[in-house]
């Protein structure tokens, strides 16, 4: 027990950890590499309705990322409603028509332009369900307490990753949006103005007939995405 102020520290067995033989864990993860390879970030969506549920359990794998300090500094916002949809749509392309007409600079459109993307958004409302994902700067921890707290940007990117991995594994598309600046969406979604959006995103059916850009297919070899030293 830690004899540090204010400390809980109650070590207890590691759970659910099982360990596999080599040819199992190469098996592993090399079907889960294949899986994901058929993940694509999709802007042609179906309005098909997608169960709430489905949607619910993808969040509560998301929610068992690893954190600072166990805070778990996020809060997904689901949004079914057509009307809240179209607001956010025209808020979103509001912002991104700024963004397009000089906000972005010529390098960094120039670095867009493979992708085919523009200011118009109609996925925000075709789609059955966006997620606004939020990291907030102080919340209520899972004891109850209201704390500040740490590593949010981090904690959040890889609850997002998660979502992301979770939602294609349920067999669903997503868009993972990022309209900049965010801030309408607190307003919008009832957060306080200290929480950030840091990803708007887009979840459903691909549409009949979707497409992706071809320079999206092309991925970096692992000798120039990891080192082994």
């Amino acid at each position: 027990m830690s004899d540090r102020p204010g400390d809980a520290y109650r070590p207890v067995p590691l759970p659910d950890f099982e360990e596999l033989p080599h040819h199992e864990m190469r098996a592993n993860a090399t079907a889960f590499y294949d899986d994901m390879r058929r993940r694509h970030t999709v802007r042609d969506f179906s309005s098909r309705a997608v169960p709430r549920d489905i949607i619910e359990t993808c969040i509560l794998a998301a929610g068992t990322a690893p954190n600072g300090a166990n805070h778990q500094p996020w809060h997904f916002c689901v949004i079914g409603d057509p009307v809240i949809k179209s607001k956010i749509r025209l808020a979103a392309e509001q912002e991104e028509r700024a963004f397009y007409e000089g906000r972005a600079g010529e390098e960094w459109l120039k670095a867009l332009a493979p992708l085919g993307t523009d200011p118009e958004k109609p996925f925000l409302e075709e789609a059955p369900w966006l997620i606004c994902i939020f990291g907030e700067r102080k919340s209520r921890s899972a004891d109850g307490v209201m704390r500040k707290n740490y590593y949010v940007p981090e904690s959040v990117s890889i609850a997002t990753g998660i979502l992301v991995t979770a939602l294609h594994r349920a067999g669903l598309a997503t868009l993972t949006h990022t309209p900049n600046p965010m801030g309408f969406l607190n307003e919008i979604c009832g957060r306080e103005p200290q929480d950030k959006c840091y990803i708007l995103m887009v979840v459903g059916y691909p549409k009949e007939g979707a497409t992706i850009p071809e320079h999206a297919m092309r991925k970096k070899p692992l000798q120039e995405i990891a080192s082994f030293l």
